[in-house]
């Protein structure tokens, strides 16, 4: 007897916990099945649009575009499957996974570039711009951004124009998923794997019992070390051997400018000038031109504006700084010039003779189940809000926890998921995605949308990171920065699940570039803030509270090297706004270029031989081209909002309040400035954040 046709899950009703993905359920094969179906559906609804005989109407033609459902799920079967594979693709792909990537991504791009390169679908989109009656604020941001993703789409070029727009789209999918690949694989090839005891010299405990653990997962003996953050950074941070840090800095900056097939060198310039070609071909200058419009920003002068005064701000300090760990390092080094991968370890040696203070000092303290208690505890005490982890939610590894969010009523919030380790199929960094988001749906479609005629559809969030593992001997011990790195990621995930918006391209974290990191750089504030640390920071043997000696330690250093520290973000930001505000057509040498182009920013001396745009997911594959000023843009933004906190005491709930229904509640609802001084009650200025980071600058008539 034949066995019975397994149905794709993707085609029927989930059956689990608030509706959540059945990752346990999902094969590889229903994948592009989901895709090409997903695809037919989206075109006969559109045809359904295109060809409705009724008057275009806000109802009948804006909201059928940006829902694509019906009701029964039907139009959004292309976004469901979309979702999950792509999350994946970033924290849990394979080599299979990554070639159907590499097929359905120009099948995906032409099937956007047919939707919004469609004649009479626009043509409907402008009438209802052109005539529509009295709207809502939130209806109203709807229609203008539809009508503008349209024209920023190539809806108003001619048939040449939209057949070339076709094409570069098509090309740069193709490439920055290519990019993302090559970084993965080039990552994850390198391993230092030492046999000699001998060369642990320096290195604290927990950084070698997880190499034992990385050298048994590749049935080797000894110790094995690895890129991935967790092994890196401790390496370079305590390692003596200087040889052996060398190879591990060269072999980390040195990823996809070798002679192989990982080179991202000729992507790189590729996807420049694609980006370039595509913003001129829709009547801008430069690709930053294009991408600024929709931003706080507003245009490229303001952008230098910020990092130009940033540089002014913190260059003298950090030039002392750096100063100060040279010094260091010729006490120890006689004769010999400070290397990138001396920097590290100086910088430490320095900060355990100023304060006495040690990242290893404080692992004990951030065991990851403890962490977890306090993000979670933070939020409740601000919002209200709790977690309950139900095992009953499928994940899709078993380092993965799901846990339901229920809001200060009982009422449920959102499902949260937390993936925390680093592993071979896993992107580098951290990050904060959405399964499911947050929208309104109208639950009698002949009757008009209100309170009472509308279900909230809540959302389904995901952090990914890459925290330190447990060992044999002892359970995953964080470092305050990765305590840190959880609690920004956190903040991006309280954006999406306080999302309380009608519509979904409008909720949570769908807000301008340079805002979204407002939420999440807010949230690290908290990580010395010693009434947090009491809620959790307890010895993970002894059970004993982090001291209040030890805290103040850590407020103390809290500014070591933050002039550093910046003019390396602005060194990013340099770097990006010199790629996308090129008029011309990019030829130069990568590596040459991006030494000139962030110099000004530079304190330390640059090997000619390393490059960081060629692993720069953030402007090459991640969204972030022309916009990585955005995080100096929000820590702005975030170290004033964190003052309005501080005034009124750093747990108070009425602060808080205003906060979630001003700013995390509200997504891309209203202009982000509208946003921010509705909750403040003015305009922010960057006053808080050179008091916090202890930058004076001279004041000028």
């Amino acid at each position: 007897m034949s066995e019975e046709k397994r149905l794709n899950p993707f085609f029927e009703k989930y059956n689990t916990p608030h509706d959540t993905v059945p990752f346990d359920r999902i094969r590889l094969e229903d994948y592009e099945e989901a895709f090409m179906e997903g695809i037919r559906r989206d075109e006969e609804q559109i045809d359904k649009i295109v060809n409705n005989p009724e008057k275009p109407t806000f109802d009948n033609t804006i909201i059928s575009v940006d829902d694509e459902k019906d009701g029964e799920g039907y139009y959004d079967l292309l976004s469901r499957v979309s979702t999950v594979f792509f999350n994946l693709l970033s924290a849990e792909t394979n080599d299979e996974m990554d070639a159907l990537a590499q097929k359905m991504s120009p099948i995906l791009t032409k099937h956007a570039n047919d939707i919004r390169l469609n004649e009479k679908l626009f043509e409907r989109i402008k009438y209802v711009h052109q005539h529509h009656r009295k709207l809502t604020p939130e209806e109203k941001m709807l229609l203008d951004n539809c009508y503008d993703g349209f024209v920023r789409s190539g809806a108003l070029l001619d048939a040449a124009g939209k057949e070339r727009l076709r094409q570069l789209t098509e090309e740069a999918s193709i490439l920055g998923l290519q990019f993302s690949q090559n970084l993965l694989k080039e990552n994850k090839a390198f391993t230092l794997h030492i046999t000699d005891e001998a060369q642990l010299d320096g290195l604290p405990d927990s950084a070698c019992e997880a190499a034992v653990l990385a050298a048994k997962e590749q049935e080797k003996d000894g110790w094995v070390f690895t890129l991935d953050t967790p092994s890196y950074s401790p390496f370079m941070t305590y390692s003596t051997q200087r040889e052996l840090r060398r190879q591990m800095y060269m072999a980390k900056n040195t990823e996809c400018i070798r002679d192989n097939t990982e080179n991202n060198l000729e992507i790189c310039k590729r996807l420049i000038n694609l980006r370039r070609e595509l913003a001129q071909l829709l009547g801008h200058k430069t690709y930053a031109d294009y991408v600024l419009k929709h931003r706080m920003a507003g245009n490229v002068r303001n952008v230098y504006k910020l990092l130009n005064n940033l540089i002014t701000a913190y260059k003298p300090s950090a030039i002392k700084e750096v100063a100060a760990i040279e010094k260091m390092f010729l006490k120890d080094v006689k004769g010999k010039t400070m290397q990138p991968w001396d920097f590290g370890f100086y910088s430490h040696k320095l900060q355990l003779q100023k304060y006495n203070l040690d990242a290893e000092m404080l692992r004990p303290y951030f065991e990851l189940s403890k962490v977890i208690d306090g993000v979670f505890g933070l939020a409740h005490r601000l919002y209200g809000i709790t977690f309950k982890e139900n095992k009953d939610i499928p994940v899709y590894h078993p380092d993965v926890k799901a846990y339901e969010v229920f809001d200060k009523d009982g009422s449920y919030l959102a499902v949260f998921y937390a993936d925390f380790h680093p592993r071979k199929g896993k992107q580098g960094g951290a990050w904060m995605t959405e399964y499911q988001s947050q929208w309104k749906e109208r639950v009698d479609t002949k009757k008009p949308f209100g309170p009472d005629n509308c279900k909230n559809i809540r959302p389904h969030v995901s952090v990914v990171m890459n925290l330190t593992k447990p060992t044999e001997e002892k359970p995953a011990l964080l470092t305050l920065g990765e305590v840190e790195t959880f609690l920004h990621e956190f903040g991006h995930s309280l954006h999406g699940m306080f999302a309380n918006t009608r519509f979904e391209s409008l909720s949570g974290t769908n807000v301008w570039w340079d805002f979204v990191e407002l939420p999440s750089q807010f949230m690290e504030n908290f990580a010395i803030e010693k009434e947090f640390l009491r809620t959790f920071a307890f010895h993970y043997q002894t059970g004993e509270p982090i001291p209040d000696e030890l805290i103040d330690r850590i407020r103390r250093s809290r500014n070591y090297n933050v002039a550093y520290a910046c003019l390396r973000q602005v060194s990013f930001g340099l770097l990006d706004m010199a790629y996308y505000t090129k008029k011309d057509e990019f030829t130069d040498d990568i590596i040459s270029f991006e030494k000139k182009a962030w110099a000004k920013a530079m304190v330390t001396e640059q090997l000619p031989d390393t490059c960081m745009t060629v692993q720069f997911s953030h402007i090459m594959a991640g969204g972030y081209a022309a916009g990585y000023y955005s995080y100096k843009w929000a820590e702005v933004l975030e170290a004033d909002a964190f003052a309005v906190f501080k005034k009124h005491g750093i747990f108070n709930q009425k602060t808080a309040q205003r906060f979630r229904d001003n700013i995390l509640s509200k997504g891309g609802t209203e202009n982000p400035m509208v946003l921010y001084k509705r909750f403040k009650g003015g305009e922010p200025t960057i006053d808080a954040l050179l008091k916090r980071n202890g930058i004076k600058t001279k004041k000028t008539g």
